[in-house]
């Protein structure tokens, strides 16, 4: 089952960061997919790597294992996660929030992959998203 945002959520996010450029081609991407998270991901992902997703092994499910072992035992990241849940419309937090995953991953990933992920966990919650990819 995928996540995907609505085309309201995806209108509300481009005008919280309508000056945020990387964001912006997530947003496109978003769109063209109806809002599918994990397509998403992966047509950014072989834009910016040339590296096609194949095989039976999801790249969008190994990368969020992966920072789920950087994000979730971040304690900063966390705070700063809190923070913009109580301020959604602050585009400053919200463009933290992708700078950070974009710095704390350790992966290659572009800001706007990062955008992509970020708007993932607002979308199911960082506890939850903690919780539920917990090994």
């Amino acid at each position: 089952m995928s996540t995907q945002l609505t085309s309201a959520e995806i209108q509300e996010i481009q005008q919280i960061l309508k000056d945020y450029t990387p964001a912006q081609t997530a947003l496109t991407t978003l769109e063209k997919y109806n809002g599918r998270l994990d397509t998403s991901f992966d047509e950014l992902w072989q834009e910016q790597t040339g590296i096609e997703v194949y095989g039976n092994k999801s790249l969008w499910q190994s990368t969020l294992k992966i920072l789920r072992e950087e994000l979730c035992g971040d304690d900063g990241f966390r705070a700063q996660f809190q923070e913009y849940t109580k301020n959604p419309a602050s585009a400053p937090l919200l463009t933290g929030l992708i700078v950070s995953v974009t710095t704390l991953s350790g992966l290659p990933l572009d800001p706007a992959i990062a955008t992509v992920i970020v708007l993932y966990l607002i979308k199911v919650g960082l506890k939850i998203f903690c919780e539920y990819t917990a090994p």
